[in-house]
């Protein structure tokens, strides 16, 4: 009885397997790289690897009216200011590299400084009986709160450790930019109360008063803080 090898398909020599396997590890090293590049990309915001690109989308609602205050004070004067904020955050025992976040921010704000005419009493303005004098007791000048401009203000870098770069992959911090824009508005009030806006703001205060008074027909005005 005869053996029919006609319709049995030659086996692949061992040279071509060997080529074969060869490819498909290239390919598979090829892909490996380029995931890997793709990833470092957005990791790290490389230029040129970010290959997704950004969409940016204001998705935010309308602004909601939390309350309404009058205001009876004169601004006097206004500062704006620059600081650099160094802020750094240090785990215990572990080296920067692997553990911490060090962020450097420049921050551009404004302060104001104003005179409180909202409390004054009855006494705070004394007429002379020929009323070509009059005398005013203000409060001292005091500055209001300091407002960060985010045109100007902006982060010169963020250095973080791996595990902190491993936990952005799947959380963000809102607390740690906020710290960052706390600080500078504390820096920045310092700046102004150091200088001399308050100063400044009584005096164009009492610029403003006296010409008020003698265009209305007094010849002598005093202004007094305390």
């Amino acid at each position: 009885m005869g053996v029919d090898t006609e319709n049995r398909p030659a086996s692949p020599s061992p040279a071509r397997q060997r080529s074969g396997a060869r490819w498909r590890l290239v390919t598979v090293a090829l892909l490996a790289l380029a995931v890997a590049l793709i990833l470092i990309g957005q990791f790290l915001r490389l230029p040129g690897l970010d290959v997704f690109g950004t969409d940016v989308k204001d998705r935010s609602g309308p602004a909601v009216l939390k309350s309404v205050q009058d205001l009876s004070r004169y601004e006097g004067a206004a500062g704006t200011y620059q600081v650099v904020v160094d802020l750094e955050h240090d785990a215990r025992f572990l080296p920067d590299a692997i553990r911490g976040t060090r962020t450097l921010y420049v921050a551009s704000g404004s302060v104001g400084a104003y005179v409180d005419l909202g409390g004054l009493g009855d006494d705070a303005v004394t007429v002379d009986a020929d009323r070509t004098g009059a005398t005013l007791r203000l409060p001292h000048a005091r500055l209001a709160a300091a407002a960060l401009d985010p045109e100007r203000s902006y982060a010169v870098s963020k250095q973080r450790g791996l595990l902190d770069r491993l936990g952005d992959l799947f959380s963000d911090n809102p607390a740690g930019e906020q710290a960052v824009n706390v600080l500078a508005a504390r820096r920045i009030g310092d700046a102004a109360r150091e200088s001399d806006l308050t100063s400044r703001a009584e005096r164009n205060t009492t610029a403003m008063l006296e010409g008020l008074l003698r265009g209305l027909g007094f010849e002598r005005v005093t202004v007094a803080y305390g």
